[in-house]
């Protein structure tokens, strides 16, 4: 088994970060686009497709597409929108383009 990368590594800690401040406060959308990019990663992951994801979030899908567009990750944007059956087939293969794209997004991170 691979070691996890960087980017998995942070989708984790900073998943987890959010999944902790949504359980008690609002989140904005950057948070709520790492939160459904965890949730498919997820069922990507454990279960190998994105049923299980949606079963953890219907809404992960339509979500990520939204506020990627709202926030003009084009990268992001265009995976979401992909159906379903065809972004867990490419799912690792974006996996790395996707989270550089969130990661450079992040507005606490930003000058």
């Amino acid at each position: 088994m691979a070691s996890p990368t960087e980017n998995e590594t942070w989708l984790i800690e900073t998943g987890d970060a959010i999944i902790r401040k949504k359980a008690c406060y609002e989140i904005d959308d950057w948070e709520t686009l790492v939160y459904c990019l965890w949730v498919a990663d997820y069922g990507m992951r454990n279960a190998g497709d994105l049923e299980t994801a949606a079963a953890v979030y219907s809404g992960f899908q339509i979500d990520a597409r939204r506020i990627a567009k709202h926030l003009s990750l084009e990268v992001t944007h265009s995976a979401f929108s992909l159906p379903k059956g065809d972004l867990q087939q490419e799912y690792f293969d974006r996996f790395e383009s996707i989270c550089d794209e969130i990661k450079r997004a992040n507005p606490s991170e930003r000058i």
